[in-house]
């Protein structure tokens, strides 16, 4: 089993119920979710909304390879009723949006999934939930722990 840790987002509709809808979903089909970060109201980064965001992250267990959880976790988006995409940094208001940041130790770089999450540490909306569930993990290429990079990221927003 692989221990896996997602980013939650949704910035449409009932947000709170989109979240917790988007676990359960994870939970009944391909995964044992093992912690829930605090759900936090985030502004939109990267592009302009009058919505505002909710996020979470959780820490999953999962048999999934990272391809096979990526091709799920899209499948989960789309029966939630997100039509697009962001690509290429353009992004949009959306009812849910999972991202895969870490998976185990590993670092990979394929054309459709990248692990850890390439902007993940620059991101203080990811950082905060994943160093409340998992303060000790250990960024496999940055080599510091979650809550480390969290303390240095928050510290330079200040």
């Amino acid at each position: 089993m692989a221990a896996v840790f997602l980013g939650l987002g949704s910035n449409l509709g009932d947000c709170r119920e989109n979240l917790n809808k988007a676990i359960e979903l994870l939970s009944q089909s391909i995964c044992k979710v093992i912690a829930v970060s605090a759900f936090r109201v985030t502004e939109p980064s990267g592009f302009y909304s009058k919505h505002d965001f909710l996020n979470a992250a959780i820490e999953i267990e999962t048999s999934l390879s990272p391809d096979e959880l990526l091709n799920q976790t899209q499948h989960i988006e789309r029966e939630m009723g997100r039509t697009e995409k962001s690509v290429n940094g353009n992004y949009h208001d959306r009812i849910i949006d999972i991202d895969i940041l870490l998976y185990n130790d590993s670092a990979i770089d394929m054309p459709t999934l990248k692990i850890p999450h390439p902007l993940m540490h620059k991101r203080l909306f990811v950082m905060e939930p994943l160093a409340e569930i998992a303060p000790n993990f250990v960024h496999p290429t940055i080599h510091h722990t979650l809550y480390y990079i969290y303390n240095e990221l928050k510290t330079c927003e200040k």
